[in-house]
């Protein structure tokens, strides 16, 4: 594996350039496997985002004005950079994130796969022709920039999720003002480097480090934002739509995510526990699409459980690529999971396994807990309701289809959802009457590809899609452009 090779200090990316934050101040980004500081990272506030604003204010006419196949081409040669710096991506995002190697090498595949796929839509930014009802008259839609995007994004998958975000934005004509997670630093950083070097203009895409509050709410608050991406928790998606929608501005929702895969009595249950683990645990939980409820038949719920606890307890912990999951992201986070899972306890739930932080020597340093297994939680407890972000799942028990059903929609949030069953008839019914953005049969909650639209219902989002063809509608306007001609003056 490389090791990662980054500043000492990760700066901001400023119309083309890296600027420290206006003040001087950085915070420290420590190691989620050691607790180790890995950097310090520019503190930017709203004089910094104010400045990258601006740049992306004066590069927006000509990049808009370029032709779309132009930018795909730019977008296209960022996305080759990427694949050949794959390795050096993916070691920068396993030091930040604490996952293995190859599970950033994974994520760095997704970006881009989804860097070809946007770059591709330079050449299909499609608008349509129509009919009229009144004679020579003609009729077409375009589609055409907003102006300045901001884009705010989560840790967890780091440069999966610039990705999600950057493209779509650009190859539509946007100007760009990337709001970094703060716990991944320098997977941003590093990608803005990429691009600068591929022949992105400058001010196109800028990139300010910092915290939410500091320097994602100025961004948020700025008229000159014509549009904002946000993927995130409810809680904060809320703030944003209602600081963004008091002016009128566009606002894109990916939020949180409660989401229940139902174990029926014909399932295969050896595969049902292996999608279980995954959607559980890959990633110590941190996903929204994670598999946090898992409602199970009667019939199989004490085979189906048994299983599930003795291939937990097998699961190995830690940041090597032997390992089945490493760390959450900071310690904060896993204080509050530990938190969630004693109120829990103290509510009447069991814990059959997991349940604690791994103290032993090889990983007291780090920010990692035990997977974690509840059940007897009632179905309207806050850990039944509750996006938590953690290595942490509970257990349901349901008469029949019913039941299941009906438990799986019992949740404020309605973003992914899956069900095991051998029968056509209880999937297809499942995929039509479950309240969710996707709907899986025989797999996992979690997954999505470049040209699948992604996104929730209920709590989970707004009803935006990402990525697909569908974040066109989220970056770009439709322009109605009418012409009426006399056909005695041809």
């Amino acid at each position: 594996m490389n090791q990662p090779d980054f500043p000492e200090v990760i700066p901001n990316w400023i119309d083309g350039c890296e600027v420290k934050s206006s003040a001087g101040e950085t915070f420290d980004k420590l190691s989620p496997a050691t607790g180790k500081e890995l950097c310090r990272v520019a503190r930017s506030r709203s004089a910094d985002v104010a400045q990258a604003i601006e740049a992306a204010m004066k590069a927006f006419p000509a990049w808009s004005l370029q032709t779309p196949v132009v930018r795909g081409e730019i977008l296209m040669a960022v996305t080759r950079a990427i694949g050949q710096h794959q390795n050096d991506i993916a070691a920068i995002a396993a030091a930040e994130t604490g996952m293995s190697f190859n599970a950033a090498s994974a994520e760095t595949d997704a970006a881009i796969a989804q860097g070809k796929f946007m770059a591709g839509e330079g050449r299909r930014l499609y608008g349509r022709t129509t009919t009229s009802a009144v004679p020579n008259k003609w009729a077409m839609t375009v589609r055409e920039p907003l102006g300045v995007a901001g884009l705010i994004i989560a840790a967890n998958t780091p440069i999966a999720n610039i990705a999600w975000k950057v493209f779509p934005a650009l190859v539509c004509g946007n100007t760009a003002v990337l709001k970094a997670a703060e716990g991944a630093p320098a997977t941003a950083w590093f990608f803005g480097k990429l691009a600068r070097a591929a022949g992105l203009p400058p001010g196109v895409l800028n990139i300010v480090q910092g915290f939410g509050p500091e320097a994602g709410a100025p961004l948020v608050a700025d008229p000159r934002v014509a549009v904002l991406s946000f993927t995130g928790s409810t809680t904060v998606g809320r703030e944003i739509a209602r600081t963004a929608g008091s002016r009128l501005a566009r606002v894109s929702l990916e939020l949180g995510g409660k989401n229940p895969l139902v174990v029926c009595d014909d399932a295969d249950l050896d595969p049902a526990a292996t999608w279980v683990l995954r959607s559980a645990f890959s990633n110590a939980g941190q996903r929204c699409a994670a598999g946090s409820r898992i409602i199970v038949f009667d019939a199989v719920y004490d085979r189906f459980r048994d299983l599930l606890i003795e291939r937990t307890r097998r699961l190995k912990v830690g940041p090597g690529n032997d390992d089945d999951f490493g760390p959450v992201i900071n310690a904060g986070q896993l204080d509050a999971v530990l938190a969630a899972v004693e109120r829990a306890r103290q509510a009447g739930a069991s814990v059959l396994t997991g349940g604690h932080r791994l103290d032993d020597p090889a990983h007291a340093s780090g920010f990692y807990m035990a997977p974690t297994i509840i059940e007897h939680a009632s179905p309207d407890a806050e850990i039944s309701v509750s996006e938590l972000f953690g290595p942490v799942t509970c257990l349901y028990r349901v008469p029949d289809f019913s039941e299941a059903l009906r438990r799986a929609n019992q949740s404020p949030y309605g973003l992914t959802a899956c069900i095991h069953t051998r029968s056509v008839h209880r999937a297809l019914e499942f995929t039509r009457r479950v309240q969710a953005g996707v709907a899986v049969v025989n797999a996992g909650t979690f997954g999505s590809e470049p040209h699948w639209p992604f996104g929730g219902v209920k709590f989970s989002g707004n009803g935006t899609r990402e990525p697909g063809t569908e974040a066109l509608d989220v970056y770009s306007n439709l322009k109605n452009i009418i012409l009426t001609f006399d056909p005695n003056h041809v």
